[in-house]
């Protein structure tokens, strides 16, 4: 096949850029919001969700610019697609958080070890309502994620769910500073060195499944028991051998062995292969090529 005529699918990565670009601009109005707010009600914790949110705006133009990659045709000097791209963005936002989580930690301590002023009480007001909107945020990108089969969209999701986190944790933090009153300070910067710790994790879980992907790991799911049950459910074929299953991007490639009677024909043998990758496409819509070797049973 031309590299020109692989099949592509431009309305999926469409999908996850706007849900992206939709992201980076409710982003930027929390984190000037949540920046001011932390600056003039004396909360380390809300500035550390601020940095956080300005953290998720970096990545969410990786995400964007790893979708649009992704989604090009294949051309001379990548016959494969441009797939790998999107992954590659899913390991930035995984990174960008550890460097947000490592700052956070490092200026909480400083924070704990320095007396400082207790935190206003409108910033709680402030948190709750960015509590909601990142837990919306995060609920709406996954949903879209797991449409388009983007790990790069899902690691933006877990972004926001992340920064929602943050800000519950600052939330938590600050109510128990305010209700415990002098000498509870440091509870708000506690709580902002609880969420680097839990924002380590969420990278965590954001990079493990990127990484598989950029090194051609089994996609997770019944993929390679699926696959062998369409082949055999094709007339001629009497089994299946090998099957190897890779995701690249919004892709999944297919290299699949099918045992035929030693009797047939090249011919024959051509066309059944013809049909068993017609009948994976079929039924797998996501299965941009299947490579199928014939095998004499």
């Amino acid at each position: 096949m031309n590299p020109a005529d692989f099949p592509t699918e431009p309305h999926r990565a469409k999908k996850g850029e706007q849900s992206t670009i939709t992201g980076m601009v409710v982003n930027v109005g929390l984190m000037i919001i949540k920046g001011l707010a932390g600056w003039l009600g004396n909360s380390y914790a809300l500035i550390a969700d601020a940095l956080e949110s300005a953290t998720d705006l970096v990545t969410s133009f990786f995400v964007w610019l790893g979708l649009r990659t992704a989604a090009q045709k294949p051309d001379d000097n990548h016959p494969y697609g441009h797939g790998k791209a999107e992954p590659l963005a899913a390991l930035l936002v995984a990174i960008a958080l550890w460097g947000a989580a490592a700052l956070i930690a490092l200026q909480s301590i400083d924070n704990i070890r320095t007396p400082h002023e207790l935190p206003a009480p409108f910033t709680l007001a402030v948190l709750a309502g960015v509590v909601i909107i990142k837990e919306v945020l995060f609920r709406k990108v996954t949903k879209v994620g797991e449409e388009v089969e983007s790990n790069a969209v899902k690691a933006d999701a877990w972004h926001h769910r992340s920064d929602a986190i943050t800000s519950l944790t600052a939330f938590i933090g600050i109510s128990i500073a305010l209700l415990g009153g002098p000498g509870y300070e440091s509870a708000d910067d506690w709580a902002a060195l609880v969420a680097s710790g839990i924002i380590v994790f969420n990278a965590y879980l954001i990079f493990r499944p990127a990484f598989g992907e950029i090194m051609d790991e089994a996609p997770p799911g019944d993929w390679k028991r699926e696959i062998e049950q369409i082949a055999r459910a094709v007339p001629g074929v009497l089994g299946t051998e090998k099957c190897f299953v890779r995701k690249m991007g919004f892709e999944f490639f297919v290299d699949l062995h099918v045992e035929v009677s030693g009797e047939l024909t090249v011919r024959e043998g051509h066309d059944i292969a013809h049909a068993v990758k017609a009948a994976i496409q079929r039924e797998k819509p996501y299965v941009y090529d299947v490579l199928v070797h014939i095998e004499p049973a």
